[in-house]
């Protein structure tokens, strides 16, 4: 009695053959995902705003067309009270960047998406309206984080930021990162966030 001939679909080299093509086009389609990701998450892309838009008034309203929230650039509203240059900016959003991860606020806080959920999500503290008028957020701002015990807003929760010993120079850019990070197109997340204005 012979043994039927094994199809072609169901033969060892044409699984072999059509794994290789599989791999080969998936690692293709990953590395082209993985640059137009990269074009699109870098500062000055249509999502992501250039850093001197810490020189500008930022809101987030409702987009009836899109469905969600979005971020909305205004007029001229320095931070500090003056027009930083793009390098001046993007020095002070790095460092307040730079200070946030130093100082391991991700233990306590969410920023875009990522972190824990004992303290408030930062993704739109900029545009919190627990901070007060724009005119005197940076201010009310530096104050808290360079003395948390002194100005603390626990809101009735008890908890309370430690001093992380922050010196007006990194609060100064951590608020610089907020208000930059506060502009980010993040398709409407953190749901249900409402500002002052845009609410």
């Amino acid at each position: 009695m012979t043994t039927p001939a094994t199809p072609w679909w169901a033969s060892t080299g044409f699984w072999k053959k059509t794994a290789i093509w599989v791999t080969a086009g998936s690692f293709l389609l990953l590395i082209g995902l993985t640059f137009d990701t990269m074009a699109r998450v870098q500062a000055g892309s249509r999502r992501v705003p250039d850093y001197t838009v810490i020189n500008r008034h930022i809101d987030y309203r409702y987009d009836d067309r899109k469905h969600r929230f979005m971020p909305v650039i205004g007029g001229e509203a320095p931070l500090f009270g003056r027009v930083l240059s793009a390098a001046e900016a993007e020095r002070l959003v790095t460092l307040g960047k730079k200070t946030i991860q130093a100082k391991n606020c991700m233990n306590c806080h969410t920023l875009l998406g990522n972190g824990a959920y004992y303290a408030p999500d930062l993704t739109k503290a900029w545009l919190d309206p627990a901070w007060g008028p724009e005119n005197v957020r940076p201010m009310l701002m530096k104050l808290f984080l360079t003395d948390p015990e002194g100005n603390a807003r626990t809101y009735g929760t008890g908890r309370k930021m430690p001093n992380l010993g922050i010196t007006d120079e990194e609060a100064e850019g951590i608020i610089a990162f907020l208000k930059w990070m506060s502009a980010i197109d993040t398709n409407g997340f953190p749901y249900n966030f409402r500002t002052a204005e845009g609410g």
